[in-house]
């Protein structure tokens, strides 16, 4: 899989988990083609995997969360508007952007911006102008289930 490939399925998906199982398709299983028990890091493809998730994350059209069950949670560009709606029914946290920050030392650390900066200003406007039903529409029933849980609706 190509890194258009995995920016394609995003697209087409909207919120795609990185590797954790839930509600919504997860990048894993996309590019290995089955469902994996354990850590992806040992599958033969675990290499293709790692790159595509740095392309992902890399990508200025996807935004990097915990929005799905606290697992890192790839949301396209597309679902963005829909996503701020209803933010306010979200714990805060879940929408912040994640982003990993390669030090001079080489380490590896979370950068992480809290909602609402990350929020473009076009984004922000026309989130005022959508419901919050068509909002939940446009992220999908799943959101609802995952709202419920959390006894935000």
């Amino acid at each position: 899989m190509t890194p258009q490939q995995a920016l394609g399925l995003v697209k087409k998906h909207g919120v795609v988990l990185e590797s954790a199982r839930g509600p919504v398709p997860n990048l894993v299983e996309m590019v290995v083609g089955e469902t994996r028990k354990g850590s992806w890091w040992t599958h033969p493809r675990a290499r293709e995997v790692f790159a595509l998730t740095r392309a992902l994350r890399d990508s200025p059209d996807i935004l990097v969360t915990r929005f799905v069950d606290g697992h890192i949670t790839y949301v396209h560009r597309r679902l963005w508007v829909p996503l701020v709606r209803i933010a306010r029914a979200l714990p805060r946290a879940s929408i912040a952007r994640v982003r990993e920050v390669h030090t001079a030392s080489g380490a590896h650390r979370l950068d992480i911006e809290p909602f609402p900066g990350w929020v473009p200003d076009d984004v922000a406007k026309e989130a005022k102008s959508l419901s919050n039903d068509e909002a939940v529409r446009l992220l999908g029933d799943w959101v609802v289930r995952m709202l419920s849980k959390k006894g935000n609706v």
